[in-house]
């Protein structure tokens, strides 16, 4: 695990998300697990605001879509929602194969993807804080590349 942090409101959630999106690139995977209603699109509707440069960027959920894209200035961003999917081999389907190539890929439900992609992806989870309406725990993993990118994060 490389950061844990505790957030008590949506605020702070989307301001999290804010100092995260700085350190994303092209060629990216993002990985967002929780169960439903989380917080997971919340997080990624923030990241891809403050990606954009504009906070009233409309950022509708890829719930039934399945796949939202932007273009950012430096790149361009896949939002993906693969909880309809039924088998990993219809990620092929929705062009995630050549996006995470070269776009930054946020991934929510990323348990339907090849386990072969998430080997590079920063891992997100977020779990309700019990009694609490709006708090999250936001749990961070990733392998080394992500530990030196996301070193001064925490603070």
């Amino acid at each position: 695990m490389i950061l844990e942090k505790q957030v008590a409101s949506q605020l702070e959630s989307e301001a999290f998300a804010e100092t995260l999106a700085g350190v994303l690139a092209a060629g990216d995977m993002i990985a967002l697990e929780g169960g439903l209603g989380a917080g997971k699109t919340t997080l990624v509707r923030a990241l891809i605001r403050a990606l954009l440069c504009d906070p009233e960027a409309e950022v509708p959920s890829p719930t039934f879509t399945l796949i939202q894209t932007y273009n950012a200035e430096k790149f361009e961003i896949w939002h993906a929602d693969l909880y309809r999917l039924g088998d990993e081999e219809e990620v092929y389907e929705l062009g995630l194969d050549e996006a995470r190539l070269h776009s930054l890929c946020l991934i929510e439900w990323p348990d339907r993807l090849p386990a072969s992609w998430q080997a590079d992806a920063l891992k997100i989870t977020l779990t309700d804080v019990p009694d609490a309406v709006d708090a999250r725990v936001i749990q961070l993993t990733g392998g080394q590349e992500w530990q030196d990118r996301l070193q001064g994060l925490s603070q």
